[in-house]
């Protein structure tokens, strides 16, 4: 008997139970298409966020205060002498910033405004947060302490619904500011705060108003470029451990933290995070494969007396076991194709608010899998029908 016949024998096994071969098919499909679409997920969500933490510039750097919530020692001199040419030539701008929450009113409406922000005019190119609409306040303005306001697009909508916001005065903390301009809008992290909830004004403005002059909350410090974060770093470290005191058990009374570092946590755990829907997800693909193995040993107990028959006929023990690996193999490799199907269809819809990004290597692996998940799992039955004695398989009721 050639290849040929054999495989025409294991589709004739394969379409002689439909049911059954769907239903052995069904846990196959499951399982790859489980693991495609979880892995799809898993990097979607993993560039959804370093699409984000790149948006902020990979340029740029942070300073805090050592502890959180800690007033620290971040002052407008600290700012300033970081900007210094000669101790940190690789600086191309500093932006100090003081940030609270505040009620902005307009009429009758009034919104609580999460990220109040007062800076400089770099900070809108630093933190690459354009403007939309209007203008962005100017150095002048920093400097006469002018009470003017650059909005995002949620407060914009609330306040004005419909209407130009610029030009128009808002009320915060009693004082009126102007609105010169509206943010663009921008992503913000899948069920984390509202990054379009922000109102951005001059520093003096805004310590006059609000915050006093107390420390500064952080500061910005944007890299002449993104290979040289890492001087940057270096050159503020030595200028801030000279002016910043140091805290209570003698550590750094500062942080730094860049784009570029959170990028690089953030691709670690992705990649943990993706490695582990991809396990989870291939638990399935187990599953399916010892369903192979009962439906196939089912399969072998009700075609005994078949096999006796062409046992008794000349076949050998291989095309016997040949036959049944095949069969298994089949339903395998079939239950994994509709799994792929699968899985690229309902890539095309947003799973628990991500766009799923397929890889063709997780597809391939997954088919593959699947494929030898049908030669294991279907070798035992296999083997078992290869060892029927003739006379026994032809005596079997």
């Amino acid at each position: 008997m050639n290849v040929a016949e054999i495989i025409r024998f294991a589709l004739r096994g394969v379409a002689a139970t439909k049911l059954r071969s769907a239903l052995t098919m069904l846990g196959i499909l499951i399982g790859v298409a489980s693991v495609i679409l979880l892995v799809a997920v898993g990097n979607g969500s993993a560039k959804a966020v370093s699409d984000r933490i790149a948006a902020l510039g990979t340029s740029t750097l942070t300073v805090m205060p050592a502890a959180r919530g800690s007033t620290g020692g971040l002052t407008l001199d600290v700012a300033n002498a970081l900007a210094d040419p000669v101790l940190a030539p690789d600086v191309r701008s500093v932006s100090p910033v003081v940030s609270t929450a505040a009620t902005v009113a307009y009429g009758s409406s009034s919104r609580e405004v999460s990220s109040f922000l007062g800076t400089t005019p770099g900070y809108f190119a630093a933190s690459n947060t354009p403007v939309g609409s209007g203008a962005a306040f100017s150095a002048d303005d920093t400097t006469q302490g002018r009470r003017v306001v650059v909005i995002g697009q949620t407060v914009a909508q609330d306040l004005f619904p419909g209407a130009d916001p610029v030009g128009e005065q808002v009320t915060v903390g009693g004082s009126l500011f102007t609105v010169s301009g509206v943010l663009a809008a921008k992503s913000s992290p899948d069920g984390g705060s509202d990054a379009d909830d922000i109102a951005i004004a001059p520093i003096t403005a805004v310590r006059q108003v609000l915050t006093g002059y107390g420390a500064l909350s952080s500061i910005l410090v944007e890299a002449a470029g993104p290979g040289t974060v890492a001087a940057v770093t270096s050159q503020i470290a030595t200028i801030l451990d000279q002016r910043v005191p140091a805290s209570s058990g003698g550590t750094a009374g500062y942080r730094i933290r860049s784009a570029s570092q959170l990028l690089r946590t953030q691709t670690e755990t992705a990649d943990t995070f993706t490695t582990l829907l991809g396990a989870v997800a291939a638990i399935s693909l187990l599953v399916g494969g010892i369903g192979i193995t009962n439906i196939m040993l089912v399969t072998v107990t009700e075609r005994t007396r078949e096999i006796g028959i062409r046992k008794a006929l000349g076949a050998p023990r291989r095309t016997i076991a040949t036959q049944f690996l095949i069969e298994a193999t089949l339903l395998s490799f079939l239950g994994g194709g509709l799994g792929v199907a699968a899985a690229l269809i309902g890539a095309n819809f947003t799973i628990a608010g991500v766009t799923p990004i397929v890889v063709p290597s997780s597809v391939a692996l997954a088919l593959g899998v699947s494929v030898v998940i049908g030669l294991f799992f279907g070798g035992l039955p296999a083997a078992r029908a290869a060892r029927l004695h003739p006379i026994d398989a032809l005596r079997y009721e």
